[in-house]
């Protein structure tokens, strides 16, 4: 007899429709022969599923059984199968009805004892049985974050007898409820009130978060760079439920939202530099996220810049410039989303005291341009603001006096994050994101600020890109102040933001 059911791939961020085929019956030698290019995951699970019907009591196959996917030249991951696989066989051993097996599109993995686990990409499921008109039968612990899909029905199973008893209408399952998954923002003992000194370091990331722009910090050994990197998440602003559902189908897909902890906050990853460039851009036979789409709306973080790979941070020229990442391999070509903020931090040369009044610099001009020269000009011009953070003396680490608290710097923020969705009448566009016809709507100078800009760009050498990006620091420097009009003192400090320039210009 034949059963069928819906099923889904992960594929990205995405899931692409499967139909799961089995026949059991035929005549022949007894055993059961999966098709439809699984991978070694899928095909394991056949030894799952018998021995979840054993313990579950159920009766085996006697006959030949076979188990097609479809689409055949669609490959498939995991081990989410199992429990549409057991379904289909119930039906086709004439063990459960078949009739309601179309209604649903089925995802679970089973243990031997027939309990049903929980998988990754239960948003991106969710969103395919909408897109397909199906209801929606998951995991327990999965089924919250589905729900969080308006106009999908969600039941929640815990074990293979929960789900054959459901279709068969000997039980009743109520669908779950429409709730909130995430939860609110985590209490972390991190706080910038925590930084001594530096008020310039921390004038330039306000300024950045502000903003949504690329950051890159400069300074000797213990300046306090990764330190203050560390607590931008608790200056950044609250995303929208929009921005926050697209984090989370892509966390979903990398099954990071199994236990249906993630807070309701912006990411932030800081990958260590012996990073590949698959891990940091995204890769694998069937592609996945890496850690810039995995900092999609959020942070970026990269210590020791110059020490990662050439190749995996010129990867990142691109992503960087279009928000978004295309990745080509034999199996599939998707394109993963990653507007995040990057912000690297790097010594000044390499014994990192170029610069430092107490201790002396022992590198070779040679030596400081070979180690200044791992990181691109094109990497660079991408890059928004640099700013310098100078060593901090045993007077101002001796402070008994705290620094401004995040909450304070965090209720500035939002409210200019809530000025430029105004502006663009957008929940995600932030001046970093900018495009041409915007810049050129809300950047306008008057004839002084026009003067001083053209001199700036001649005097550095500046490129085109780089003329932009200080226009779109001015125009969040004038927002901070409630300004509508870029004025010369915003133009100057954004154009001092681009200090690797003006070293590069002496």
């Amino acid at each position: 007899m034949l059963a069928t059911t819906n099923s889904g791939a992960l594929m990205g961020v995405e899931a692409l429709p499967v139909l799961v085929e089995v026949n059991s019956g035929q005549t022949g030698e007894m055993k059961t022969v999966m098709v439809g290019l699984p991978d070694a995951a899928v095909k394991e699970s056949t030894d799952r599923v018998m021995s979840a019907l054993g313990n579950s009591g159920f009766k085996l196959p006697k006959y030949r059984t076979t188990v097609n996917l479809a689409p055949g030249d669609l490959r498939k991951e995991g081990s989410l199968y199992d429990l549409p696989i057991a379904l289909c066989l119930l039906a086709a051993t004439d063990q459960m009805k078949s009739e309601r097996l179309k209604e649903f599109l089925v995802a679970g993995e089973l243990s031997l004892s027939g309990e049903v686990r929980p998988i990754k990409g239960a948003l991106p499921l969710a969103l395919l049985a909408k897109k397909l008109g199906k209801k929606l039968m998951l995991p327990a612990m999965n089924a919250r974050e589905a729900t969080l899909v308006d106009g999908v029905e969600v039941y929640a199973v815990k074990d293979l007898s929960d789900a054959m008893e459901f279709l068969n209408g000997t039980k009743e399952i109520v669908s779950e409820k429409p709730g909130e998954f995430f939860i609110d923002r985590v209490a972390t003992p991190l706080d910038f009130c925590d930084v001594k000194g530096q008020a310039a370091l921390r004038r330039a990331v306000e300024v950045a978060v502000s903003g949504g722009h690329n950051m890159l910090i400069l300074g000797p050994p213990g300046s306090g760079k990764s330190m203050v990197a560390k607590r931008l998440p608790t200056i950044l602003p609250q995303p929208t439920r929009e921005e926050f559902l697209s984090v989370l189908a892509i966390h979903s897909s990398a099954g990071m939202t199994v236990d249906g902890t993630l807070p309701f906050s912006r990411p932030f990853r800081a990958p260590h530099h012996t990073i590949s460039d698959a891990g940091l851009l995204g890769g694998g036979s069937v592609p996945k996220p890496g850690e810039v789409s995995l900092a999609h709306h959020g942070v970026l973080f990269l210590d020791e810049f110059p020490e990662f790979q050439r190749s995996a941070l010129e990867v990142l020229r691109q992503p960087l410039e279009d928000g978004s990442v295309t990745i080509s391999r034999s199996a599939a070509k998707i394109t993963l989303p990653c507007e995040c903020m990057l912000v690297a931090a790097m010594n000044p040369c390499p014994c990192g005291h170029l610069g430092d009044t107490q201790k002396k610099c022992r590198c070779s001009a040679a030596t400081i341009e070979r180690y200044r020269s791992r990181v691109s000009g094109p990497l660079l011009d991408r890059i928004d603001i640099h700013v310098e953070a100078p060593a901090v003396g045993i007077v101002q680490l001796r402070e008994q006096a705290e620094g401004e608290s995040s909450a304070n710097i965090r209720t500035r923020v939002e409210k200019v994050r809530t000025l430029q969705r105004q502006r663009y009448q957008s929940e995600k566009t932030c001046n970093a994101r900018m495009t041409p016809k915007q810049l050129r709507e809300n950047c306008a100078l008057g004839a002084a600020e026009e003067k001083l800009l053209v001199a700036a760009m001649n005097k550095l050498g500046l490129s085109a890109r780089a003329h932009d990006k200080i226009l779109k620091v001015a125009r969040t420097i004038a927002d901070m102040t409630e300004s509508e009009k870029i004025e010369s003192q915003h133009l100057m400090e954004a154009i001092g933001y681009r200090s690797l320039d003006r070293q590069k210009a002496v």
